[in-house]
């Protein structure tokens, strides 16, 4: 496909503010994706260009939460493998049915998240993490293991979702943000395979846009590292409710 001077500045500009976006909360694919789909990329080959790029900033961003400890691998590690193949099984099931059926199933989780937050004012501030017993281990890698399946097959609100399960781990929303980047590395890299493999990813585009991911993702994690996490459950929850309002309009009106 044909790369002017002006398609090369939407993609640099839209990478660069999804980027420093999804770095702290996620939902950089709100602003990512629409701006592959800008430069006349069809659908399938934009969502499989924008995992390409939003690998580059994922693991930016894990990189810089993980130098400044907020990470815990040892946690994460048991948990890794599995989310990477769910989420190359959800990239594959992508081809087989409507990933627009989970939609309306997805509003309401979204919805439910948005408000649980907005109640528990205090929650996220500080550490308070729960003993992984059992009943919470099964619960806490189940989760993360079903939201790999979804981010390979369907994507909007993983980041929101990752964080969540985190909060309600006992995890501060620094913390969870950087355990979330982690996770969506993973999860982005398996898709990014499965996509490889089936041929949709348009590499200059991916690349352009990868670039500036990369230098959004590290001015974002740095950002967010500076202003604590006050600053990251206001993101947090206007991210959630950008994308409870962008799932409402795509399912009514789209």
């Amino acid at each position: 496909m044909e790369l002017d001077i002006f398609k090369v500045f939407l993609l640099v500009f839209f990478g660069f503010v999804g980027s420093f976006i999804n770095a702290t909360v996620g939902g950089g694919g709100l602003i990512t994706l629409p701006a592959l789909l800008s430069v006349g990329l069809p659908p399938s080959a934009a969502i499989a260009t924008n995992k390409l790029a939003a690998s580059m900033g994922n693991l930016t961003s894990s990189l810089t939460f993980l130098k400044a400890g907020k990470i815990d691998m040892k946690l994460l590690g048991p948990v890794l493998p599995f989310v990477f193949a769910f989420s190359m099984l959800g990239a594959w099931t992508v081809h087989l049915m409507d990933s627009e059926l989970l939609t309306p199933l997805i509003i309401v989780m979204l919805i439910a998240v948005l408000i649980y937050t907005l109640v528990n004012k205090d929650w996220g501030k500080l550490e308070e993490r729960k003993p992984l017993n059992w009943k919470r281990g099964i619960l806490f890698f189940g989760g993360l293991v079903l939201l790999g399946f979804y981010d390979g097959f369907f994507g909007p609100g993983t980041g929101s979702f990752i964080i969540f399960i985190f909060l309600i781990m006992g995890f501060d929303f620094l913390q969870s943000a950087g355990n979330a980047k982690v996770l969506n590395f993973m999860s982005n890299i398996a898709a990014l395979i499965m996509f490889l493999i089936l041929g949709e990813v348009v590499f200059t585009y991916g690349l352009i846009m990868g670039v500036s991911m990369i230098a959004g993702a590290f001015f974002g994690t740095k950002f967010a590292l500076n202003r604590g996490t006050k600053f990251v459950r206001m993101l947090f929850i206007i991210m959630t409710s950008v994308l409870i309002a962008k799932n409402i309009y795509d399912y009514f009106f789209s």
